[in-house]
């Protein structure tokens, strides 16, 4: 908890000692742009100044400074708490250990819910081949990482896995399902961040892999998507506890479970993509016809910025910037409130909005333009993300313009932002675009 916490302020002006690299993957990855700024930089000293005696915080003195500059690596864990509605920035200190230990103590128990109905949750080990078919039925002997694991375990887990199957299918509909995911959660697990020192600790791996499969099993409508592990990874970086990394990414998937509830009708970022696609009509209609008559009216190929938040377009440092920097711009202290009242696995955007009763200082600068505007409806406002991909289209503008012939050439020049996009300049060209975006709606 914070007040026990010693945070080093580390007087280098980049994050790249927080987040080594393997030396045989630091060619492979795009160079890092985000640099600790005295100032500007959301600090170790500046964040424990920002606590009364008591533990309330306050937030309005944080965000500017993260809107400023970010989050200084040594405190970000602490930091994303708050911005992913973790905690109320009014809690105590003994608000926040209570608290804390009643969801170690829930994490745990759903834990023990998947390790009885898998033993390979828990065990260390990280599974890369179906154990179930589609009918219920055990897969004998299925491949299974097993570096983590003792000759025993192994035998172990051959043995449990061998036997009749008629005898050990399954007939849950749910759990079935669940363990249909867990391989596929496994394989993404070993994609994900593997350029990290950090991830070269095989309990660092399988931390990842249980928080997964245990979101996977408490949320049944969503479960698990490609693309989650890429999110999720920051969490197990930052926070040393694994069920805080677990509340910090369920926080997450609040904003974001929307985009993974797909149907046979339509992918669960449609909204967002029709969103982009207006409001690059309005601001840029010449771009918006071009993209059009190559086939990209739909903004398919906005597909993955918008599903795993650019981690794939930045380095990790980067992305992690942009992120405290976007959640920063659009804070609402009611997040907290709102997620108790409506439990794990559903939608922050689903809960609605609260009358304001807060100093309008506590949102983010987002969210109050927002405010102003009066577009928060049912729905709530639309993601700051989608200015931000709107910004980065309306950079490239030109370029697609003159460039683009087909479909492969826009996701060519949009993959070439590999390495060029500054986080805080995207988040500045989102607010332009954003406002710009208002007025232009008012006119019309």
């Amino acid at each position: 908890m914070l007040r026990r916490h010693k945070g080093r302020e580390s007087a280098s002006s980049s994050d790249s000692t927080f987040y080594q690299l393997r030396p045989d993957c630091a060619h492979n990855v795009p160079d890092t742009k985000f640099k600790i700024k005295i100032g500007k930089t959301l600090s170790v000293r500046k964040w424990h100044a920002a606590f009364t005696h008591h533990g309330s915080l306050h937030i309005a003195s944080v965000l500017n400074r993260i809107q400023s500059g970010g989050v200084h690596p040594a405190i970000r864990g602490e930091v994303w708490e708050f911005l992913l509605g973790c905690f109320d920035p009014e809690s105590t200190f003994d608000d926040r250990d209570h608290i804390r230990q009643a969801r170690r103590i829930q994490y745990a128990r759903w834990k023990e819910q998947c390790k009885h109905m898998d033993p390979h949750v828990g065990s260390g080990k990280i599974i890369t081949a179906p154990i179930i078919t589609e009918d219920g039925v055990p897969i004998k002997d299925p491949l299974v990482l097993l570096e983590a694991a003792t000759p025993d375990q192994q035998a172990s887990s051959i043995t449990t896995k061998n036997g009749d199957d008629a005898d050990h299918r399954l007939t849950d509909k749910q759990t079935i399902e669940w363990k249909l995911t867990l391989h596929q959660i496994g394989l993404d697990v070993l994609r994900t961040d593997r350029s990290m020192v950090f991830y070269e600790k095989k309990e660092n791996l399988s931390k990842l892999w249980d928080i997964l499969a245990v979101y996977a099993w408490i949320d049944k409508e969503v479960g698990y998507c490609q693309g989650m592990s890429d999110l999720c990874s920051p969490m197990i970086v930052l926070l040393n506890d694994e069920a805080d990394a677990f509340w910090c990414f369920e926080r997450l998937m609040r904003r974001l479970r929307g985009n993974f509830r797909c149907t046979q009708q339509s992918v669960g970022v449609e909204n967002q993509l029709q969103h982009l696609a207006s409001i690059i009509q309005v601001l840029d209609p010449k771009l918006h016809d071009h993209l059009e008559t190559l086939g990209g009216g739909d903004y398919l190929f906005a597909f993955r910025m918008f599903m795993v938040l650019f981690r794939r377009e930045l380095s990790f440092g980067d992305s992690l910037y942009l992120w405290e920097m976007m959640w920063a711009l659009e804070y609402d202290p009611d997040m907290f409130s709102t997620y108790e009242e409506s439990g794990p696995a559903t939608d922050r955007s689903a809960q609605g909005y609260k009358p304001r009763v807060k100093s309008t200082r506590q949102f983010g600068k987002y969210e109050r333009a927002n405010m102003k505007s009066a577009t928060n409806g049912v729905d709530g406002p639309v993601p700051i993300s989608v200015f931000l991909v709107a910004s980065v289209l309306k950079e490239n503008s030109q370029k697609l313009l003159q460039e683009a012939r087909g479909l492969d050439d826009i996701i060519r020049i949009l993959n070439n932002v590999n390495g060029n996009l500054d986080a805080k300049k995207a988040c500045a060209g989102a607010l332009k675009l954003h406002a710009k975006y208002l007025r232009k709606g008012k006119k019309a």
